[in-house]
């Protein structure tokens, strides 16, 4: 792990009177993959709002490569080069690749003509650098196509385009077989190995031993594990560890 890209200090969001997320300190460095697991209502969605800007906190900082970030908001998180893939992925399905890539920040001439050769030549390359090296797929495939694995791939190269140093994944597995999770994990590595750092989301335990770096583990809105992939000699254990908090609250010694 590199230098801090994001980290939360003693965040906390409420509504009402429910306190979804409280008093969470926590970091994103450079260059790796954090695991963010818990149980539903634990405070994930909560805390992914935060960091991509959705929902400023009601108190605590955010810092941005060390530097305090006041009035925090989606522009803001997209200005420190965030982004956030849903698990609806946010695609139109109906269009090619490449037109799914540039969507909303289409390359233009100064005449604001769209370059379909510069966005084609460019989706292309990151199609190839992020694992789709079948020659069956071009930048104009249909999305509509693709397997759910794929459409992914897709999601996570957008997220490339737009320079994003911090991909947040939103549960990418749901409803995916094992073959096509690991065609996500493919281009989770693929995006790592381009010193982009990611964030997934995940109730799977087991898909999250096997792609993180590092576990961050929220439980009723706190932070209550954050631990190198080390500290786990196997996904078990991280099970076991998950299972002690939801009984006691409290994490191993």
């Amino acid at each position: 792990m590199g230098n801090k890209l994001v980290e939360l200090r003693n965040v906390t969001k409420s509504f009402g009177k429910v306190r979804a997320v409280d008093d969470v300190s926590m970091y994103v460095g450079e260059n790796e993959i954090i695991g963010l697991i818990g149980d539903n209502g634990a405070g994930k969605s909560t805390l992914i709002k935060i960091l991509s800007g959705v929902h400023a906190p009601d108190s605590g900082e955010i810092y941005v490569r060390g530097e305090k970030v006041a009035r925090w908001s989606v522009a803001r998180a997209q200005q420190a080069r965030i982004e956030t893939v849903h698990q609806d992925r946010a695609l139109v399905v109906q269009q090619s690749i490449a037109r799914n890539i540039f969507m909303g920040r289409e390359r233009t001439s100064f005449l604001g003509i769209i370059n379909v050769k510069e966005q084609y030549a460019e989706a292309e390359r990151l199609m190839r650098e992020i694992g789709f090296t079948s020659k069956v797929f071009t930048p104009d495939s249909v999305v509509s196509t693709l397997s759910g694995g794929e459409r992914q791939g897709v999601a996570i190269a957008r997220a490339m385009y737009f320079d994003a140093d911090l991909i947040i994944l939103d549960e990418p597995t749901t409803a995916l077989s094992l073959t096509e999770s690991e065609k996500v994990f493919s281009f989770m590595r693929a995006a790592k190995e381009k010193s982009h750092s990611t964030i997934f989301i995940s109730h799977n335990i087991y898909h999250a031993y096997d792609i993180a770096d590092r576990f961050v583990i929220i439980d009723r809105g706190r932070v209550v594990v954050d631990a190198e992939k080390a500290r786990f000699p196997s996904a078990q254990a991280l099970v076991e560890e998950m299972q002690l908090i939801a009984r006691t609250g409290h994490q191993s010694a």
